[in-house]
C-alpha cells in the first residue's frame, strides 16, 4: 500500500495545499488542492474519492478534476462519504449553478461521476484493502479512515476535536503502523479550536491518551503561519510518543 501526501495544511499558499491523500494510483481520501499538482494521466487513473466531510478544504478540487478528465473517462468516479456529506455537494456544488451536474453528463445513463453512500463502520473492499468510516467529532457530519491491507493498518483522523469513536476502532484493530492526525490551532486559539470542533495541543494529548497503539504519528492540518508553535506545543504535551510533522509530498510505503 502506497500513500502520497498531496495536500495536509489548514490553508493555502505558497507550498500550501489542503488535504488530499493518494493511495496506490486509484484513490483519493479528501480532494483538497494538493490535487491540482497530479498530472492528467493521473488524475485519469482515479476510480475512487473518499471524502471525510464537507468543508471547502477537503472537497475545493472535485469539480475541477471531474471536468478536467471528462475525455478520459470510461467509467465514472465514485464519491463515497455519508450521505449529509454527498447531498452537500449535490445540493451546493453540482447543482448546474455553482458546476455542471457530472452525475447527468455526459448522459444520466452513462455519468462520469456517481455518488456511494456509506454509513459509519461501513466498510469497503477493493483490490486487497478494505476501507472503514468511522464516526468523529465536527461541526458538520464527520469521518476519519481506517485502511487495512493484509496485516497492515493506516488511519486518517480527518476534522475532528475530543471523540471516543475513533479511538476505540483502532483499539479494537490488533495492530496500528500509522496514524496521521489533525491539530488545526495553537494552544492559544483553544477557545477557537473546541468552537470550531478541532484539536489543539492540549486536547490531542488528552485524546492519544485513549489509544493502546503506538504507531507513527504524524500532525496534520495546522494553521497557515502556526506550524512551529502547534508542534513544538504537541511535542511538549505529548511525552510518550513519537510524533512528526506531515508535509506535502511525503509518501510512505505499508
Amino acid at each position: 500500500m502506497q500513500i502520497r501526501v498531496l495536500g495536509c495544511s489548514g490553508g493555502v499558499g505558497a507550498g500550501l495545499r489542503t488535504t488530499s491523500l493518494l493511495l496506490d494510483d486509484d484513490i483519493l481520501i479528501d480532494a483538497g488542492t494538493g490535487v491540482g499538482d497530479l498530472s492528467i494521466e493521473e488524475m485519469a487513473a482515479l476510480r475512487h474519492i473518499f471524502v471525510s466531510h464537507s468543508h471547502l478544504d477537503h472537497i475545493a478540487a472535485i469539480p475541477l478534476l471531474v471536468d478536467t478528465i471528462f475525455d478520459h473517462l470510461d467509467e465514472p468516479i465514485r464519491i463515497h462519504g455519508l450521505q449529509e456529506t454527498l447531498d452537500a455537494l449535490r445540493n451546493h456544488v453540482f447543482n448546474n449553478v455553482i458546476w455542471p451536474d457530472f452525475t447527468r453528463l455526459p448522459d444520466p445513463r452513462h455519468p462520469v461521476l456517481r455518488y456511494a453512500p456509506m454509513a459509519h463502520n461501513r466498510k469497503f473492499h477493493d483490490k486487497g484493502r478494505t476501507i472503514e468510516m468511522v464516526n468523529v467529532n465536527h461541526i458538520v457530519p464527520g469521518v476519519g479512515f481506517i485502511i487495512e491491507q493484509q496485516e497492515h493498518v493506516f488511519a486518517f483522523s480527518g476534522d475532528t476535536t475530543t471523540n471516543d469513536t475513533f479511538w476505540a476502532a483502532l483499539n479494537r484493530r490488533p495492530r496500528l503502523d500509522l496514524l496521521l492526525v489533525e491539530c488545526a490551532f495553537a494552544n492559544k486559539d483553544e477557545d477557537l479550536a473546541r468552537r470550531a470542533c478541532h484539536y489543539c495541543p492540549r486536547t490531542l494529548a488528552e485524546d492519544l491518551e485513549k489509544l493502546t497503539h503506538h504507531p507513527d504519528i504524524y500532525i496534520s492540518h495546522n494553521k497557515p503561519g502556526d506550524e512551529d508553535l502547534i508542534f513544538a506545543e504537541c511535542q511538549a504535551a505529548v511525552k510518550d510518543r513519537t510524533l512528526h510533522r506531515l508535509n506535502g509530498g511525503q509518501q510512505f510505503t505499508l
